[in-house]
Order: structure tokens, then sequence, then C-alpha cells
């Protein structure tokens, strides 16, 4: 009990410490449609197999995708975990590079009654925006031309409860509660590429949704023991994500700026007026099988209904449907070793394949992944956990916009199995 506290409050300070925020995304111009790039709930152990995690039973993490899973923690479990990313844009004959890194998700779970009820909270973001573009503009009736600058900046993040309850000994459903909370800031600006006057000013338009409402969905998880009447599990789930309109609030004013950047005057056009995004249904399903504790082959396939997204003024903004499948593995040599600590760790990779949801030229924009990961175990059954991912989505040729891209996941998980089990003595 004592180790757990003090390994729970260092952690917590740790994480604290390494990020006051939540996770931001390195600047990509992918992220300008819609609520920005979104990040899945896949958490450290499951990005070093691309995300695989709807259907195989996990008992020393929580299992943050499908909730139907939950009832496989026999132990008080801690989750806090970090992202950093590298991307290389490029695009018209230049190329730019950028990075961004912090917290990614804080979150804890409990059996309320072992093996038939478990339940689990957290906070992490559910999308992120961070965009900077130029581009030269012609002025219509004028020789002159304009520079102009869009950005966008913040996201989405979400607090949620999920609880996962057993049915029988192979099946299992979830659901989860999630509250999205937060703010976009969009920002375009333009200003003359040449002009001979002394003082220089150039007018810009700031807006901002802020978005505050719930959202849920549920899971469902069956699995097969002693398959081929040996020790082999057979695993299926799904998650099925409702369709929401979220309660949104739109703020927008036009400003007069300085060459500095600072704002010399403003006019509010829109202060803080309520409307709704419409946040479109999906579904994942996904299947594994392997040997508990030692190795296991899964695969996931999502699909995302984006042609009914809507922004606050009604417009789908070219959005279409999109799909993602992921295939992916783990690997422990020997969990029981007691000498040789590299038997002991698990192994990981995987690759996906992502269609975006929205068209740029006319053409979708694609996403191929390559992950990698492992695990070190500390302190019988918690531990270290890392994963990489190297992708590319977009082309020059197609989108004229095309982003290499390079992911770190880092993640920590603490389990005490005797939180809730009152002791004679400590």
């Amino acid at each position: 009990m004592q180790n757990f506290r003090r390994n729970f409050t260092l952690a917590f300070g740790l994480i604290l410490v390494g990020g006051a925020a939540m996770a931001q995304i390195a600047n990509t111009p992918f992220s300008y449609r819609g609520i920005g790039d979104l990040f899945g709930n896949a958490l450290a152990h499951n990005q070093g197999m691309a995300g695989v995690g709807v259907s195989n039973p996990q008992y020393f993490y929580l299992n943050n995708q499908n909730p139907a899973l939950l009832i496989y923690n026999r132990f008080t479990v801690f989750e806090g975990g970090f992202i950093g990313q590298y991307n290389t844009i490029k695009g018209n004959g230049s190329s730019e590079k950028s990075g961004n890194g912090n917290l990614n998700y804080l979150m804890m779970g409990f059996p309320v009654k072992m093996g038939k009820w478990s339940t689990s909270f957290g906070l992490a973001p559910f999308s992120g925006v961070n965009y900077r573009t130029n581009y030269t503009d012609a002025i219509e009736g004028s020789t002159n031309t304009v520079n102009v600058e869009e950005t966008g900046t913040g996201g989405v993040n979400q607090v949620f409860w999920a609880n996962g309850v057993a049915l029988s000994k192979t099946l299992s459903v979830g659901v989860r509660a999630t509250y999205l909370f937060s703010s976009i800031v969009n920002e375009y600006s333009n200003a003359l590429t040449t002009d001979s006057s002394p003082i220089v000013y150039f007018p810009s338009i700031y807006e901002r949704t802020y978005i505050k409402d719930f959202n849920f969905s549920m899971g469902v998880s069956y699995h097969k023991d002693s398959l081929f009447n040996k020790n082999y599990r057979f695993n299926v789930g799904a998650v099925y994500n409702f369709k929401s309109k979220l309660n949104t609030e739109y703020f927008t004013r036009i400003e007069r700026r300085n060459n500095s950047g600072n704002v010399i005057d403003s006019t509010t056009l829109i202060n803080n007026v309520p409307g709704t995004i419409t946040l479109p249904q999906s579904f994942t399903v996904g299947v594994s099988f392997g040997r508990a504790e030692k190795w296991m082959i899964g695969a996931d396939y999502s699909y995302l209904k984006n042609s009914l997204f809507r922004d606050y003024f009604g417009n789908s903004q070219n959005g279409t449907d999109s799909w993602r499948m992921a295939i992916g593995g783990e690997i422990t040599p020997d969990p029981m070793a007691l000498s040789g600590y590299l038997k002991r760790m698990t192994y990981r990779t995987g690759v996906s394949l992502e269609q975006y949801p929205y068209l740029i030229n006319g053409k979708p924009v694609n996403d191929f992944g390559i992950n990698f990961g492992f695990t070190m175990p500390v302190n019988r059954i918690s531990s270290l956990d890392f994963a990489f991912k190297v992708g590319k989505r977009g082309s020059v040729q197609d989108h004229t916009i095309e982003e290499n891209y390079f992911k770190v996941y880092f993640g920590v998980t603490i389990n005490d199995q005797f939180w809730f089990i009152k002791r004679r003595f400590d």
C-alpha cells in the first residue's frame, strides 16, 4: 500500500512537471479541417502494435479502447503517458520541419467487483489543431498582391468514465461517457506585398470555437479459451461511438494590427453565440489470437461516417467517410524468467493504413505508418512502455503537400494488487 502511494505520487508529480497542458501536435496543415487531428484512445503499449487493442484482453494495463475489456483488470492501475512528434512537410519545392511534445494522458482504473465489474476514468486529448500556412494572392482589379497567413491552434480535450461488466465467462459489455471541452482558435490575416506608407496596418480575423458537451460509446467483447484443446485464446471485440450534436459557442472579431503583430483596435462581430457541431458516429471491430502473457497477434478496422460532420455553420467542410486498418502483435520470450531481464521484456510491432476524412484536390489523403515498441517490467507488475511510429501522409503529386513524421510514445503503468483489500498488518 505504501509502495503504491509512493510510486503513484512520484509518477503523477513527474507527469505534471513534464507537461502542464494536454498533448499538442506538431505543426501540420492536415489539422485545419473539422475539429483537427483525432488522437484515438490507444495507450503507449497499444501504439507499439499500431494501435491494435479493441479485442485483446490486458491484465496489467487499462484497456482504453474497449470498455468491455476492463473486466480483465485485477489490480488498481494508474497510467500516464507522453507523446512527442517531429514532422517534415514538403510542398511547392520547399520543406519545413517542426516538432512538439507534451502530456498525452492520465487515467486510473480498478475492479469494483473482481472479475465482474471494473471501472476507469481519466483525462486525455481528443483532437489537436496546429497549423500555419502562408501564400500570396492577387487583388481583384489591381496589380498589387497580398501575403495571406492562416493559423490554427488548440483542440478538444476529454474527461471520461468507463465501465465494463461481465455477462458470462466469455461475454462482456461496456459503456463510456466522455465530456468534451476546450477551444479551437483560427486566425486569418493579410498584408500588401508592397506599401510605401511609413506606418503599415493590416487586417485580421480572429475566430474561436469552444466545445462543451458529452459523447457516449459502448463496447462488447467475446473470447474463447483453450482453442484447439490447447492454451490458446481467440478474441473478438467491437466499439460503437454514437453520433453527437455538441454544444458550441462561437466568437469572432475583426482586428487591425501593426507590423509587430500587436492589435491596434478590434470590432467583435459574434460574441459567444451558442450553436452545435455534429460529431458523426463511428465503429471499430477487432480480432486477436494468442497465448496469454506470451504472445498475441491482432487486427482492427475502424470506420468513421464523417460525411455527416457539420461545423458551427452547418458546413460539411468537404468531409468524406474515412477508415483505418491496423495489424500488430507482441511477444514476451519468458514472462516468468528469474534471470535474463531481456526475456521478461515485451516486444511489439505493427503497421497501419488510414484514409483521412476529407479530400484535397478532389483526392483522398492516405496515411501509412510502421510501429514498434517494447515494455520494461518494473517492480513485479508495473512497467515502463515505449513505442515509436514512422509514417507518411499525403503526397506532393496528388495533394501538393506531403508530411513525413516520427512519433515517440512513453507510458508509465503502476499496478497495485491490494489497494482495496483491508490488511491486518502493514
